[in-house]
């Protein structure tokens, strides 16, 4: 008794010891600072509703100072000089093309519209359709294209939305679904929904997780656990569904991420683990077994992100190269995306999200119960859907068969292997690999690679331009395997790369302002202005004083000059 009452009298005294320390501090004072510091362990406490959350802090710091005059001054101009420089490639791409900034007083003729059309489809130096592009565009089988559009402009009135007047639409979808839950050995069970690209396929699963942590295992505040290569679709889905998002450092030799590693990051709050399949940057699949068991281990659910190579990784092993089971034959894998309009040669954008339980797309669904337009409820982000998209999809799926996939996929996993090999043996050029599915990603160690992507581009090439490494990658696709396309690429490699090794310290151009510069800068609030400044300027038009001189005039229906 006596020990607790000595333990117990320093406690009782510190109410007094308070009174005597602030004794002589005015009461409206002690309430101001008890405020501030409330607010103050607010603020940090919310701070970790982000990956590294002291990185905010100091972030915070870095643009107090650059909001000092004279660096705001310099960032200020140097922002609209990139915008300046920007909007003028920008219209330089469109060159001879007035924008059409109202509408005319009368209709078009359809024959002026469609002239206008074939104008605007001429725009653009890349001739994706020769297979310059890295990615992009999957598909330039005119036959494919063909059967799509004609069963889009037959639907081009539907919407899914209204599954009571167009049953075949809903028809449509629902068959899409099983279908490529068939590819990737779903079971009975298995379920999901068409999308309109993978970025929302992920946002979709990882609202279906968020909302399942919180009503079946009451977890306030869900996390996600992801690596570091991820799509950005998954940061994007925790700024827009208020997540905390956990970034695992990968390998750097390999850019794998070790499960090991991502074990450390899970704590009672994970909603869900993520592995690529592979990932964007460098074509790096990664371990999806060792995740799926992890997430087994731990009753939490693994997303398997085939977004980019689902379509291609699905068919490889039937196609000539083994391959590691990935999908819903793997324990632990509770939900899978894979776009339609990449390798499942669909048109854009059309993806899908598949569980393998009902309960996980239940908790995608939004619900209104109480409206006064009646029941509410839709199971994607969008309400009104296009069905000609759907059918559109419905038929590429069917046009394709399960024989077309494997051939195509045979072609185009030969084709990057062939076309990485022979990368690696240019002087200067080395790669990240070699390829799993069909990502090349090319580096050096000689000379900026920003600096071959530009000369690439001189040359009608369009290359990925990645960075943290600095690489960057071509997505092969069906286009890559034409006849002398594959050649042509690796001649035109080297000599680019030739070219630059005479002079390796030349400053970087183009698109190395973008993604060389950008990663050194420490304030990443700046390289968020710079590029936010980029967008905008996506969808800039010129004031009719600018273009006072080649001004439009669309009155009546009077067509532009085309020649």
């Amino acid at each position: 008794m006596e020990t607790a009452r000595q333990w117990l009298d320093p406690v009782l005294r510190i109410p007094d010891v308070i009174n005597e320390v602030l004794g002589d501090v005015h009461p409206f004072r002690i309430i101001v600072l008890t405020c501030g510091a409330t607010i103050l362990a607010f603020y940090l406490r919310n701070l970790e509703i982000t990956d590294e959350p002291w990185r905010r802090v100091r972030a915070w710091g870095l643009r107090k100072l650059f909001k000092l005059s004279f660096i705001r001054k310099y960032v200020d101009r140097e922002v609209q000089k990139a915008r300046k420089e920007l909007i003028h490639g920008l219209d330089q791409e469109v060159a001879g093309s007035p924008y059409i900034t109202h509408l005319p007083s009368q209709g078009l003729d359809p024959n002026d519209i469609l002239q206008r059309t074939e104008l605007y489809c001429k725009f653009g130096k890349v001739k994706y359709e020769e297979g310059r592009a890295s990615g992009a565009v999957y598909e330039v089988d005119p036959k494919q294209y063909e059967i799509m559009m004609k069963v889009y402009a037959r639907t081009v009135k539907f919407n899914n939305l209204h599954r009571d007047i167009f049953p075949g639409c809903r028809k449509m979808e629902a068959e899409i679904v099983r279908m490529v839950c068939n590819i990737f050995h779903g079971g009975k069970n298995s379920c999901g929904v068409l999308t309109s690209g993978g970025t929302e396929s992920l946002i979709l699963a990882c609202l279906a997780y968020r909302n399942w942590a919180r009503e079946e295992r009451g977890i306030s505040r869900p996390e996600m656990v992801v690596p570091v290569s991820a799509h950005a679709g998954f940061d994007k889905a925790a700024s827009f569904l208020n997540m905390k998002i956990r970034h695992v450092p990968v390998d750097p030799v390999t850019q794998k991420v070790n499960p090991q590693i991502m074990k450390k990051y899970i704590n009672r709050n994970t909603c869900m683990l993520v592995g690529s399949a592979p990932g964007f940057p460098h074509g790096v699949m990664d371990p999806i077994e060792e995740i799926a068991r992890l997430g087994a281990s731990r009753g939490i659910p693994v997303h398997v992100d085939g977004c980019l190579g689902g379509f291609l990784i699905a068919f490889m092993e039937d196609a000539g190269f083994p391959f590691p089971p990935f999908d819903f034959r793997v324990k632990g894998v509770t939900s899978i995306s894979a776009d339609t309009h990449k390798y499942g040669y669909c048109i854009k954008g059309s993806s899908t999200v598949m569980y393998s339980e009902p309960i996980y797309l239940q908790h995608q669904i939004y619900v209104n119960a109480d409206w006064q337009g009646g029941a509410y409820a839709t199971p994607t982000l969008a309400g009104s859907r296009p069905g000609g998209m759907t059918a559109a999809s419905w038929a590429g799926l069917l046009h394709m068969g399960y024989d077309g996939y494997v051939q195509a996929t045979r072609n185009i996993i030969s084709k990057a292997r062939y076309i990485e090999a022979n990368v690696k043996k240019i002087p200067g050029l080395k790669t990240l690999g070699p390829p799993e599915v069909s990502i090349v990603s090319i580096m050096s160690d000689t000379f900026s690679i920003y600096r071959f992507s530009d000369g690439m581009f001189q040359r009608g090439w369009a290359l990925s331009n990645l960075q943290s490494p600095s690489a960057v990658h071509l997505c092969v696709t069906k286009a890559h395997c034409m006849e002398g396309v594959a050649d042509q690429f690796l001649a035109d490699a080297a000599e680019i790369a030739a070219q630059l090794i005479k002079d390796p310290q030349q400053v970087k151009e183009g698109a190395g302002v973008m993604y060389g510069v950008s990663q050194e800068i420490p304030d990443r609030s700046i390289v968020k202005e710079f590029v936010c400044s980029f967008v905008e300027a996506w969808y800039h038009t010129k004031s009719e004083d600018e273009e006072s001189d080649e001004k439009e005039v669309l009155t009546n229906g009077a067509a532009m000059n085309l020649t």
